[in-house]
């Protein structure tokens, strides 16, 4: 299988998954509380990266560089921006937090422009960027809504999130390229974790918790398919394309997120949703445009 087609799968793999799994949070969430999830969700996917990692016998590198993406990736990747999100969207609608988060990409070319040298910003890039925003307003256009005083905390903390993930994204880009992502993610997920389990029993009640095949099924599915092979996915991808292309994931995964609505919860699919597809489609093909560009100008030379 060509570099190319795999590159394709992981970004594929990347999009369907984590369009699901803000519904696998919101349903896991109607019995355990958010920050416990988050951290058991985390601990026991670091658990088996662990044995990943000495099966296939990675080193984890202890060096200054490695430190620091440790660090960066447990407090701006997992610990902070997850208790965000958990807890946000107990407030706010999937398609609001979406949108919100959707500004990621932004976030991320001006992480890049600053920081990476070699992936500067280009017209191609910002139109994209800007067409799959476009094309999330358009298919939220009648979900956006504040039901609760707390949505405007809860919106923020999305907003921050996305900012957060994007300074991580782009520094684990930098300096993180030699330490393999099984390695970097069995550690930061392990701390972060503890982290956050930590945080449940200080400031959360578990009296209300319900051990039922929702919850415990929510926690394992986004342990595994939603941490350990996505994370892995996402961060081989880092190594091999652009951050920016990258991060337009967060364009597609909502997407994902209504049309599984559709399916599970029997949610009504809007004829927005087509349109707004159409204006994201669009977008990454712009985006993408220099790289499309060349591959063919080299074909008629």
């Amino acid at each position: 299988m060509s570099e190319q087609i795999k590159i394709w799968l992981a970004f594929t793999t990347a999009c369907l998954v984590w369009g699901s799994t803000w519904l696998a949070i919101k349903i896991g969430l109607t019995s355990v509380p958010p920050f416990l999830g988050a951290g058991l969700r985390f601990f026991i996917a670091s658990i088996i990266l662990y044995f990943i990692v000495k099966a296939r016998r990675i080193a984890i590198p202890m060096t200054t560089d490695a430190k620091r993406v440790y660090v960066v990736l447990i407090v701006l990747s997992y610990t902070i921006p997850f208790a965000f999100v958990y807890w946000a969207e107990q407030y706010i609608p999937t398609g609001l937090a979406s949108i919100l988060f959707a500004g990621h990409p932004f976030w991320v070319a001006i992480c890049s422009q600053i920081m990476l040298k070699d992936e500067p910003l280009n017209m191609f890039k910002v139109s994209g960027i800007v067409l799959g925003f476009i094309g999330l307003l358009v298919i939220f256009a009648g979900d956006v809504h504040i039901a609760d005083s707390r949505a405007l905390v809860a919106m923020l903390m999305i907003l921050a999130n996305a900012i957060m993930q994007a300074y991580s994204l782009v520094l684990v880009k930098k300096i993180g390229q030699p330490i393999s992502p099984f390695a970097f993610n069995a550690v930061s997920m392990f701390y972060s974790g503890i982290a956050l389990i930590g945080l449940s029993f200080m400031v959360e009640s578990h009296d209300a918790i319900v051990w039922d095949t929702a919850s415990v099924g929510s926690i394992l599915y986004l342990a595994t398919v939603g941490s350990v092979v996505v994370f892995a996915a996402y961060f081989w991808l880092l190594k091999r394309v652009e951050a920016v292309y990258l991060s337009l994931i967060s364009f597609i995964t909502p997407i994902v997120a209504v049309v599984l609505g559709a399916i599970v919860l029997g949610e009504k699919l809007d004829p927005n949703v087509f349109v707004g597809a159409s204006f994201v489609l669009v977008g990454l093909l712009i985006a993408n445009g220099k790289y499309f560009y060349g591959r063919i100008s080299e074909a008629f030379e």
